[in-house]
């Protein structure tokens, strides 16, 4: 289907969705079945259609027809990350309820930025892992050294090529890319850290405390959320 086609579709069925937010990285466009002809149809502000056709002109977002649905997913994990590079460069806002303050900290004290370490504790660990040799920054990369290759092995994490990130809630650089995610993912088979079940947020579990202590030499009042 053309993106014209795909407009014309998204224009008739999502005029009583059209300010739905794009959330995550799929969004629904119900299809609607609508018995009056197109010249009956209500005058609609465009500007949820627009958006997404613009977003999907640019190779931004993909959309899957299935049925009489429309599923909207970020069209790449390059996509994702120039997202959570953007939002560095936002305004923070203060959570506005209890729970919105909750996770504010929980995200900003340790997350997962697409598929490997952010906020505080990813900063810290990137930031101890340059202090003692064991990365070379040479933007955009993070290159692992002799003694940090050796380090890492104690968590099973095999040297690979590091990204820059820039971290959104620390306006600091994390490390990303291959060598990232593979640290990611051993400190959570590890079980130092665990998922947040409704965000991205990543607890650090008591194990993890001892574990990182004695890794990267970082304590467990420094990663907890404040």
């Amino acid at each position: 289907m053309s993106l014209t086609a795909h407009c014309f579709v998204l224009e008739r069925n999502e005029y009583r969705a059209r300010h739905r937010p794009i959330g995550g990285t799929r969004d629904r466009a119900s299809a609607r079945s609508h018995s009056a002809s197109p010249a009956r149809w209500p005058k609609l502000d465009s500007n949820g259609v627009s958006q997404k056709c613009g977003l999907l002109a640019c190779e931004l977002i993909r959309v899957s027809p299935t049925g009489r649905h429309r599923y909207f997913r970020l069209a790449s994990t390059e996509v994702a990350k120039l997202i959570e590079q953007l939002q560095s460069f936002a305004p923070s806002y203060p959570g506005v309820t209890p729970g919105e303050r909750r996770a504010s900290l929980a995200l900003r004290a340790c997350r997962l930025c697409y598929d490997h370490l952010a906020g505080r504790l990813g900063v810290e660990i990137t930031e101890t892992m340059v202090h003692r040799s064991w990365l070379i920054e040479d933007e955009p990369w993070f290159r692992v050294t002799d003694l940090g290759a050796k380090g890492l092995s104690a968590l099973g994490v095999r040297p690979a090529l590091g990204r820059t990130c820039m971290d959104w809630s620390e306006r600091k650089q994390h490390l990303a890319g291959p060598l990232g995610a593979q640290l990611a993912q051993s400190l959570m088979d590890k079980k130092f850290l665990l998922r947040d079940n409704k965000s991205r947020a990543l607890r650090v579990t008591a194990l993890g405390n001892e574990g990182l202590g004695t890794i990267f030499g970082i304590s467990a009042p420094t990663v907890q959320a404040a």
